[in-house]
């Protein structure tokens, strides 16, 4: 396959493994570390956040950018999926943080693979149809996210998998929005014995979100028309009013009630306002964060590590997001 003429950057750019592990054999022998920062391109400050935090904590730092056809569903958008390089690229070149021993630290190298480098016997979106080698983590895939999108987190592990393979990285880095993603790709590199990284050195970073209203940034924030901007933030809301209720000792089934409530006040806004937007609710839940098992409606707060979460329709652009509840000691860095 020919490779696209890649834009104009200071950032070395591999597009091949072969290429890319010679970079990385170059940083074993200095004793280099390697932190990764894995992406599907459209970046956002939520990413940026991420190589800040690669940066400050290694001395070399890649990001990949690679559209992973495997967490997609035939009906979902791959095709329309934002590709934005030479932007991306022009955001990796601006970033740097000051250090002890040398005036800044930059991004050292970013990974643009091919599918077909990725995948070597080929990809198809339906699974049924698919050829090769895939990862499952099995009983931890199939709730929350999984539950509207059962095929993703197979994709997302497979992926993964192949990228700490080529990366070989020290430290990772993952968002907080993500928040089931990053836990079952922590139990991944557990149950398959990885090295690079290991388990403690898979990080969750908290979700970088808009100043002014909280929205979680993210790529596919960019398909939201100006009506559907405004009531972006609804899930946010509805997320926080079901966390209040949580500390004041409320019932799971009370803090649901108190968010499905901001979800119907959003609705009536939009037909008071005459808005041109629809807003539909996929679901709002609370899952026990060691094994994503649902909550009964009757528990109340008990201090256990607790998973609140929420997916919302804002026309056809799928928002999620999620709060943390309870004891999160060692899961987020700071």
């Amino acid at each position: 396959m020919t490779v696209p003429e890649l834009p104009n950057s200071s950032i070395p750019i591999f597009t091949t493994i072969a290429s890319y592990r010679q970079w990385r054999e170059n940083a074993f022998r200095s004793g280099e570390s390697v932190g990764f920062v894995p992406t599907m391109g459209a970046l956002h400050d939520g990413h940026l956040s991420l190589v800040r935090s690669s940066l400050r904590e290694n001395d070399l730092t890649v990001v990949s950018i690679f559209v992973n056809p495997a967490q997609f569903a035939p009906h979902e958008d791959l095709s329309t999926y934002p590709r934005t390089l030479a932007r991306d690229l022009q955001l990796l070149e601006a970033e740097a943080v000051p250090t002890s021993t040398k005036d800044e630290r930059k991004l050292s190298a970013v990974f643009a693979p091919t599918v077909t480098e990725m995948y070597p016997s080929g990809i198809v979106l339906n699974v049924t149809e698919q050829k090769g080698a895939f990862i499952e983590v099995k009983g931890f895939s199939h709730q929350m996210e999984g539950k509207t999108r059962p095929t993703f987190f197979r994709g997302v592990a497979t992926v993964v998998t192949k990228l700490f393979n080529v990366i070989q990285p020290t430290n990772a880095y993952f968002g907080q929005k993500d928040i089931q993603q990053a836990l079952i790709l922590k139990r991944l590199v557990k149950d398959l014995l990885c090295y690079y990284p290991s388990p403690e050195r898979l990080h969750i970073v908290p979700t970088a979100r808009d100043p002014i209203d909280g929205l979680a940034l993210s790529s596919r924030n960019l398909y939201l028309t100006p009506d559907g901007r405004k009531v972006a933030p609804t899930l946010r809301k509805a997320l926080v009013a079901a966390e209040s209720r949580w500390n004041q000792g409320a019932t799971k089934q009370e803090c649901i009630d108190a968010a499905l409530a901001e979800v119907e006040a959003c609705q009536t806004k939009i037909a008071a306002e005459g808005l041109q937007v629809e807003v539909r609710l996929d679901y709002i839940e609370m899952n026990d964060a060691s094994d994503f098992s649902v909550l009964e409606p009757t528990t109340t707060p008990a201090g256990k590590f607790t998973i609140l979460s929420g997916a919302l329709y804002v026309d056809k652009t799928r928002l999620i997001d999620n709060i943390l509840l309870g004891d999160t000691t060692g899961i987020l860095d700071s």
